[in-house]
């Protein structure tokens, strides 16, 4: 029996339990106090803990042992495991994992999915799709890896604040953006975060220009499903969002999920992105 686990940072929202994924937390530090991903956090500590101190929380990844034991828990009972893990150039979490996974050999799979949020998480459904239609584990992660190129993971964010504290961007570049509305658009490419292009007015317009755009960028794509993505953002922003989706694609399901705690903790509330897997 094939058992899917993915870190926390793949933001599925009630697929977790639908598709019965195991998940791994990463952890989030307040000062001095470590907290556990989707467990005992959530996102609107994030944005008071920045508020009253005006720093960023830290991350950190699980440990070697810790993955160890999350694994032998899937192993001892009978099961193989595919662990999809977020972007190896983002967190050292994949590299801790696949050394774990080297004391279950044939059994523990790591995927670097080179994605994160649902960006890692459409791959995971679709080695749902996969294990529930009787692939191998094998063939499984051989035609994740060949489909990695094509998840469209990326993001609009409102404000710059948390990527300048961040380190993601300059004292300037944060002001004249926010004093503009200038909002960049984030994406992944070759598993790092990239700004790849600048929109400019009230985030409404912003995200349906963003859309519009992927729809142009990505006239052929996998119809199966499409994730809005979003870090608490204002309900106008993400009907905008589900509008243009819903007049730009046909896809067959649109879920809606609320970034966890790592991500939130890097992009700042508001931000916002479709994802998708294209042809």
């Amino acid at each position: 029996m094939i058992q899917l686990t993915a870190d926390s940072t793949c933001d599925l929202g009630e697929s977790i339990a639908r598709r019965n994924i195991g998940i791994m937390p990463l952890s989030v530090i307040l000062g001095d106090t470590p907290y556990s991903d989707g467990v005992d956090i959530v996102p609107q500590d994030i944005f008071a803990y920045v508020e009253r101190t005006g720093q960023l929380p830290k991350t950190a990844a699980p440990g070697i042992g810790d993955y160890e034991d999350f694994f032998r828990a899937q192993v001892e009972a009978g099961k193989t495991v595919i662990h999809f893990s977020i972007s190896a150039k983002a967190s050292s979490s994949h590299s801790y994992a696949a050394e774990a996974a080297k004391a279950f050999p044939g059994k523990v799979f790591v995927v670097d999915t080179k994605a994160l949020s649902t960006g890692q998480g459409l791959l995971v459904l679709k080695a749902a799709d996969y294990a529930d239609a009787g692939m191998p584990a094998e063939e499984i992660v051989q035609k994740i890896n060949a489909l990695r190129p094509r998840v469209n993971t990326s993001f609009v964010p409102d404000r710059l604040d948390y990527l300048y504290k961040g380190g993601r961007c300059s004292r300037l570049a944060m002001y004249g953006a926010n004093i503009l509305k200038i909002h960049p658009l984030i994406e992944m490419e070759d598993g790092q975060l990239a700004g790849t292009k600048k929109y400019r007015g009230a985030m409404t317009k912003c995200i349906e220009a963003y859309v519009t755009d992927l729809a142009a960028k990505y006239p052929a794509y996998d119809k199966t499903r499409c994730f809005i993505t979003h870090s608490c953002a204002d309900e106008e922003v993400v009907a905008a969002a589900r509008k243009k989706v819903a007049e730009l694609f046909r896809f067959d399901e649109v879920l809606e999920t609320v970034a966890g705690s790592v991500i939130t903790g890097h992009c700042g509330r508001n931000t916002l992105g479709v994802l998708f897997i294209a042809e």
